[in-house]
């Protein structure tokens, strides 16, 4: 029997005017869905079935940008990815395009177990999930008037706002001291600070799982999919560990961040921390993000190149952190 442990993030890159009530919401959140997540591991809970339940909750707290609460897409609508990966097999399922599954985390689990394939999108997946019976909603339900808001802002700056909660002094910053020079794939952004979730878990099996979910990116275009529900790139997870990315997606999909991870462990042989820490430092070129991951021995481990990240970890021996600076 090995030992378990888990570890939660709500996104990399955050606002250095965030107002201290917002970061005390933000700690009481990650710590709430910890206790979570160590409750069933106590309970001897699979991995991905403590992946699942705390993406969930992460998912239902409209807080964070993932389920309620998503950001919104130019059209000024909803539409949420998510991935899951069990790395015993690792067999994976993801969804992109959801615009009524109160749970995407949940239906890209369906994906995996219930369907031949890997990834489905859009029409096909909201079909998938009427025929799986799962819990759906209106579009509304997931739009708050937070969101509405700064989709107005960042439509009057013509920018895509990466973190859409950062307060708003001026449409030219998009209220945020930023350098001009920041692009994302070629192309200057005004902000940098996503708010996608994600878990990752070791169970005391030693079996890894990890999760993302995301309603991607204030004023994206409508049928835009970042990293989190592609696997190997914000999602992954094998024998050796369980990886969850966040940040800059387009830089993430072009270093296969999470894979990574791993394959620096598989081939350099290099510990946990040790492949986060070469994987953050030599693999996104100028982009921004960051990544939490647990190995198959109960170790966790997180790394980020940007402020700061909204995190949380613990394992069975007693250690438990929640932070958001560097």
């Amino acid at each position: 029997m090995g030992v378990w442990a888990i570890a939660v993030h709500g996104g990399a890159g955050v606002d250095p005017n965030l107002p201290p009530q917002r970061q005390e919401q933000a700690k009481q959140l990650l710590t709430r869905c910890l206790h979570l997540g160590i409750s069933a591991l106590r309970s001897n809970a699979s991995a991905l079935d403590v992946v699942e339940l705390v993406v969930r909750e992460l998912e239902t707290d409209p807080l964070f940008n993932s389920g309620r609460g998503s950001a919104l897409t130019d059209k000024g609508t909803v539409e949420m990815e998510a991935s899951i990966m069990d790395g015993t097999k690792r067999r994976c399922g993801a969804v992109s395009g959801i615009t009524t599954v109160k749970n995407p985390i949940s239906l890209a689990r369906l994906v995996m177990d219930k369907s031949p394939h890997s990834y489905l999108a859009f029409n096909g997946a909201e079909e998938f999930a009427r025929q799986q019976g799962v819990d759906v909603v209106e579009n509304e339900y997931f739009i708050t008037p937070e969101n509405v808001g700064m989709l107005k802002l960042a439509k009057e700056a013509n920018t895509i706002l990466f973190d859409y909660r950062i307060p708003t002094v001026g449409h030219d910053s998009c209220g945020v001291g930023v350098e001009k020079s920041l692009q994302m794939n070629g192309l200057p952004i005004s902000v940098y600070a996503p708010e996608t979730v994600g878990c990752v878990v070791v169970d005391k099996e030693g079996r890894c799982a990890a999760g993302t979910s995301t309603g991607g990116l204030m004023n994206k275009m409508s049928g835009r999919i970042g990293d989190s529900p592609l696997i190997g790139a914000g999602t992954y997870a094998c024998g050796v560990c369980g990886v969850s990315c966040t940040g800059e997606g387009e830089a993430i999909i072009r270093g296969t961040l999470a894979r990574e991870v791993a394959a620096v462990m598989e081939y350099k042989g290099l510990g946990l921390q040790g492949a986060v820490d070469f994987v953050i430092k030599h693999r996104l070129d100028d982009g921004k993000a960051g990544l939490i991951a647990v190995s198959n021995t109960g170790e966790v481990a997180y790394g980020f190149n940007c402020n700061a990240m909204f995190r949380g970890c613990a394992t069975e021996e007693g250690f438990m952190e929640v932070g958001i600076w560097d």
